[in-house]
Parts: structure tokens; sequence; C-alpha cells
């Protein structure tokens, strides 16, 4: 990363994004044609049966880019695109799923499982946008299709009426809703959304960041979406709390941000790569008015939604971004009001490295609750902590972390009425079905200037002389003998020596891998498990050769590591996690 003067010319950058997607148009469908693509969860396409689909979201964006280029030879095609995303909404007031879209042509929202309700704050403002900035020249006939569909969206918006957890939907559906209100004279939905927004600042505030906690993917959404409501908002108020929570987002943003590894230090609430796209780092370039430069301007992936949105990194922030200091945070980012029961985040930044762990999470795709970067020779390198259900993150599994600096306790227990691959659309009831089921220290990105030496259960790594050192410390993973027969044929006597380390490349990652399961399809029933538990030890740099005793303890179903070295400041490391599988979600 460099620092540059050179003005971005947005228009320029749009159109070549534009254009770049001519392939991409279907004018038999009238919407964008792509290999199929999901998380995972709410489609039930496969691209064995449907390899190209027809999404909708992103050929709302498509059209309304289209327009943004202001090339007559493009409106016609937009107006198709849009013509064809209307009559794909569910305008029947009867039906749970009145107002949103699918994801795809392809597949009807009866077919998903289950439809996605964002899906109306989503393609409601691409359609609010384009009225916005081109309502001036939209046909007539489809200029007033365009306002019953915002308005039905506005609906649903509203019947969901989704709170300030939910932070990027809470903030696209206060754009709409109160945007649309204004737009059109509607007074419900305009004092709906800034009564959104204002519980979103309230909530936000008083937790001191945003609970979607530095996340990568929806921090930038949440940049976007509130710059859009400061600029296009005729309320006051609404703007003033919008320019105050870009600021607090971008103050997230340049804390956890590593200039040696050029990455997005965690933990990360929610995140869909580790290593930062380069769609994300084109964001930052773009934000920063081309001041920290990682590409060419010709290799910049320069989104459609970004132009006319005004997104301005302030800029008291932007020399932050190359600061050269060693820091601690130390933040809550969840408070439940009713039980009092707070979650925290940690992030260690150093020159060479920066780790980032929640105390206590879950361990689903999209959080990365132990993730590390290291400057590799000026490439990065990451390390997350995994468990794998069959190859996929196991959303039953629970992370606990007692972190002081660069030396970690880590431990894993387990949920009985948890999700499989997502949080809430597949529990598992207490039983999983696997052909592999194991715990992994991953390491991407840059794999040269890598050593690796195992002893047993210890895994000692180096990455560009840069010592690591794990160890598993705890492992155990039985069921009662009495309920041997109904605990399938996966059983792991207890032990307080931890198991030893698997060394594998997959793919383009390596793998340090503690396999809990692997052979023909069996059952986990967690529930008839007296012990599922996993304590690991893991040392950064110097700390690897200061490395404490751990004693471990089995006290009242629970296992618990504790230091027995003496702290300047009288603290002592220490751990504990439960024995037993249970209910006990960490919110």
């Amino acid at each position: 990363m460099r620092v540059n003067e050179t003005i971005l010319d947005h228009k320029a950058l749009l159109i070549k994004a534009i254009t770049a997607k001519e392939s991409e148009y279907d004018s038999q469908f009238c919407m964008i044609r792509r290999p199929f693509h999901s998380p995972g969860y709410h489609t039930t396409l496969t691209a064995k049966d449907h390899p190209t689909t027809h999404p909708t979201y992103p050929s709302l964006l498509y059209a309304v880019g289209l327009l943004n280029t202001e090339m007559p030879a493009y409106e016609q095609r937009a107006y198709d695109i849009i013509g064809r995303l209307l009559s794909l909404q569910d305008r029947n007031p009867l039906n749970d799923t009145y107002g949103i879209w699918p994801w795809f042509y392809e597949e009807p929202l009866t077919q998903m499982a289950p439809p996605d309700w964002n899906w109306a704050d989503f393609c409601g403002k691409e359609l609010l946008l384009a009225v916005l900035r081109h309502g001036h020249k939209l046909p007539e006939a489809l200029k007033e299709q365009m306002r019953e569909s915002i308005s039905i969206a506005c609906d649903a918006i509203i019947k969901r009426n989704v709170g300030p957890h939910y932070t990027n939907i809470a903030i696209m559906g206060a754009f709409v809703t109160l945007i649309a209100g204004e737009l059109y004279n509607r007074k419900d939905y305009a004092d709906y959304g800034l009564e959104r927004l204002v519980k979103l600042q309230q909530y936000t505030v008083k937790l001191g960041t945003f609970q979607e906690f530095n996340s990568p993917a929806y921090s930038i959404i949440a940049i976007v979406e509130l710059s859009k409501i400061r600029k296009y908002a005729l309320h006051p108020r609404a703007k003033d709390i919008a320019g105050e929570l870009l600021d607090m987002v971008w103050r997230m943003v340049v804390e956890h941000y590593h200039p040696f590894s050029q990455q997005w230090a965690g933990p990360h609430s929610r995140s869909y790569s580790t290593l930062l796209t380069n769609k994300a780092k084109s964001f930052l370039q773009v934000a920063t008015d081309n001041k920290l430069v990682f590409f060419a301007s010709d290799d910049l992936e320069y989104d459609a939604e970004w132009f006319g949105s005004e997104i301005q990194c302030p800029k008291p922030y932007i020399d932050q971004f190359t600061r050269v200091e060693e820091r601690e945070l130390r933040e809550p980012y969840y408070r439940n009001e009713e039980t009092g029961f707070v979650k925290w985040a940690e992030t260690y930044i150093t020159p060479k490295y920066a780790i980032g762990v929640f105390t206590k999470e879950i361990m689903w795709n999209q959080t990365r609750g132990m993730v590390a970067y290291f400057d590799n020779g000026g490439q990065p390198t990451y390390l997350q902590m995994r468990c794998l259900h069959d190859g996929y993150d196991y959303c039953s599994a629970v992370l606990s972390v007692a972190a002081s600096r660069s030396h970690l306790l880590l431990g894993i227990n387990f949920l009985t009425n948890g999700g499989d691959t997502h949080p809430n659309l597949d529990r598992i009831q207490g039983r999983i079905e696997a052909t592999d089921f194991r715990i992994r220290m991953e390491f991407g990105g840059c794999l040269e200037r890598m050593n690796i030496e195992q002893k047993g259960a210890v895994a000692l790594v180096q990455i560009n002389g840069l010592p690591l050192r794990f160890e598993s410390l705890y492992a155990s993973f039985e069921g009662a003998e009495e309920n041997q027969e109904h605990s399938g044929d996966i059983n792991v006597s207890s032990t307080t020596a931890g198991w030893d380390w698997e060394w594998r490349k997959q793919g383009d990652t390596y793998g340090l891998d503690l396999v809990i399961y692997a052979g023909e399809r069996q059952i986990i029933d967690f529930q008839a498990m007296d012990k599922a538990a996993f304590i690991f030890m893991l040392a950064i740099g110097d700390s690897v050769n200061d490395v404490p005793l751990i004693l471990l303890e089995e006290e009242a179903e629970q296992v618990t590591a504790r230091g027995v070295d003496n702290r300047a400041d009288g603290s002592q490391q220490q751990l504990s996690i439960s024995l037993k599988p249970n209910d006990q979600h960490p919110n």
C-alpha cells in the first residue's frame, strides 16, 4: 500500500465496471446470468442442477448502474431489467412473503428454504435509487409501477421490523422507508424510517460499537448505506445521525487495520473471506480518494453501488491507516440487557502480526472468532481456528478464549440445540450424521517461508521466522456407558492429555488438524455425551519461549485450564468450559 494524490474518475470507473458485465447480460430473460453461487442456505438450488442462474439483486444493481452511466444506449436495457424484476416481487398481501423477491429467477419464493426477507431491503433500495437519480427520464408507466413496488417493500420492511442489533439491515431498512416516505409524501414511512435510525443510533452508542462487529463485508455496506442517508435524507436529524454513525464505523475500521499484512484484523462477527478481497481493498482505496493505493486505477474492482453515494473516509482517519505501533483493543460487542451477559472482542496488533479473538462465540462460517494475520515477507498469511463437520464450519461448536496478548488458551465445547451450517436455519436437535469431524488451525494466504515440526500433541510452526507453538492440552469426546447404544459408533475415551496433531495441505491452505472422527457415516448424539470438550494453547513470537505451566482440573461438569506463572499485575490466565454438551448459547 502506498500514498497517492491522483484523484479518481468515478464516472470512468463506473462505465468500465458496467461494460465489463456485457457478456453477463441475458437479453432473453432481461437479467444478469452468472454461475450459480450461494452461502449454503436459503436456496435449494445446486450447482449440479443449475450451473448458471439469473440472480435478482445483482440484476437490479446492474440496471441502476446502466442508468448511472447516463449513456442513452443503455436506458432501454435498464428499463427492461427493472420491468422483469418488478414481476418477480410477491405482491399478494395474503402471503407471508409479501413484498420480497426470490434470490433467483429459477427458484420461486415457495421453493426457497426459507425465503430471505432481507431482499425487500436490498432490492427496494435499488429501485428507490433509480427513481431518486433518474425519475425525470423514467417512462411514466414504469415509474408508477416502481412506486407501487417500493411501497410494498416498505410495508414488508415495517411488518418485519428488524431490531437495531441487525446492523446492516437496520440501516438499509431505515434508508428505504425514510427516503421513500420523503419522496412519496408518506409520513408513515418517513416517521418509521427516522424512528428506526434513532433506535439504531441509541443502541449503537450505548454499546459503543456496531453489533455486527468489525465485519469487513457489512462495515462496508453500513458505510455505503449511511452515506446515502446522509446525502438523500431531507430530515436534518437523519443526516446528523448518519454522520455520527459513519464516524463510528470508520473509527472501527482504522483501529483494526494492520498495515504490514494489509489486512483487516479480527475478530469478525461476520465475514465471507478470511483475507481481504480485492473489492474490499478497492473500497478502501476509493473511500480515501486514492490516497491509499492497493491497485493501479485500471485494476480497481469498482462496484457500481458506490457511484454517487459520496462515500468518504474522514480525513483525520486516513493517516491512521499507516500507523506503525503496537496496540491492544478490548471492546464489548454484545450485551443482554435482561441477563447482563456481555460478549467481548479483543485485538492485539504488532508490526509482525495481528491477532483477534472473541472471548465466547459460536464457530459458524461467517464468524472469525480466532483469526491472526502475519506479515510474511510483504505478503499476508492468515491463521483461523475452525471446527468442521464434513468440511463445513459447524455452528454448534462454541469457542471460548482467554488471551494475554500473544498467549492464548482456546476451548471448544458443544451445543445440543444450535445450528449445523447456520445458527437458525438448520437446528441439529441434538444429533448429527458425519463422515468427518475435526478441529482445524487453518493457514492460508502466502504459504511460502513456512516450517512445521510436530511432536505429538505439540506443533511448532514458523512463518517467515516468527515462531508459533500449538499444544493440545485436553481432549474428551465420550458418552456414558449406559448410553452407548444410542450414541452411534463414535466414542473416544476421555483423557487429560491432548491428542496429536495432523498436518495436511488441502487446496490452497494448510490444516493443522485434530481429528475427532473420520470414517463411515455415523451418528454423533451430543445429548448422550458426558464429555465433549477440547482445550488448546497457542503462543506467538517471544511468548513461545515463556510458556507457563498449565494445570487442568475437572470439577462440577467443567474443565478448567489455569496458568501457574505469577504475573506482575497479579492476574492469572484461566479458561473454564462446560464438559457436557448443553443448550447454553453464548448470548
